[in-house]
């Protein structure tokens, strides 16, 4: 894999997973509402089910199966599906709502905000989600990510990893596609950018998932660039 990185310009980052910690902070969010309403139950458990709806309800949208629907709507259906197993059918529809949102409070990785303020020290650093614009303003802003610019899947109603979302993305930045580079933790994200002529970097994530799912590191020559975290990611770009 070719590594000449010189014409990059711009970084544009997965979210969930890459610069955020979604499993736990979804399970500090049910254990603290657990506690407050006197329910327990496996928080992690719960944490992971919800995300595990993620792919398919997005899936539904990318194949027209469903029409265009925003990331906020389909959490919240997901989350409908689960009130009852997990003791949570009593609570009122504001503190579904509340619940809801809790991808909007996301924390990030602890090496995220010192990788982003490095890279933006050379790069035009974006996020380049599927959730969609409030939930990653709300985030950015709660979590102090540094974002020159937020891009979201819903700019092109497609998901990732449609290649109108990362084409969008370029054409947004005013770049081409290879002055482009998307840093995720997902191959599959990655592999869906580099068909839309995007540069890679790969960020491994291992413990995204939980200790009991460890996520090998590729082959180094997979992508564009590897890294181990978004601080040797910096080191890699020079920044």
């Amino acid at each position: 894999m070719s590594t000449d990185i010189s014409k990059v310009k711009a970084l544009t980052f997965d979210v969930f997973g890459t610069v955020v910690d979604w499993r736990s902070s979804i399970t500090q969010e049910g254990t603290s509402l657990g506690a407050e309403k006197g329910v327990e139950a496996d928080w992690t458990r719960f944490a992971d089910a919800w995300r595990g709806g993620y792919e398919p309800a997005m899936r539904r949208v990318r194949t027209g199966e469903h029409p265009w629907t925003k990331i906020d709507v389909l959490h919240r259906a997901i989350l409908d599906g689960l009130l009852d197993e997990y003791g949570l059918s009593h609570l009122t529809e504001d503190e579904k709502d509340d619940l809801n949102r809790v991808w909007h409070r996301l924390d990030p990785w602890p090496d995220a905000i010192a990788g982003l303020e490095r890279m933006k020290g050379g790069f035009v650093i974006a996020a380049l989600s599927n959730g969609n614009m409030s939930m990653l303003t709300n985030m950015a802003k709660n979590a102090g990510l540094p974002w020159d610019c937020i891009l979201s899947a819903e700019l092109a109603r497609h998901y990732k990893p449609d290649p109108e979302v990362y084409q969008t993305a370029a054409d947004l930045l005013g770049l081409r596609p290879d002055q482009v580079m998307m840093v995720a933790a997902h191959g599959h994200d990655l592999e869906g950018a580099r068909a839309a002529g995007l540069r890679t970097a790969f960020v491994h994530r291992p413990l995204e998932f939980g200790p009991d799912r460890t996520i090998e590191m590729p082959a180094l020559d997979t992508f564009d660039l590897t890294a181990t975290d978004l601080l040797d990611l910096a080191a890699q770009l020079g920044t």
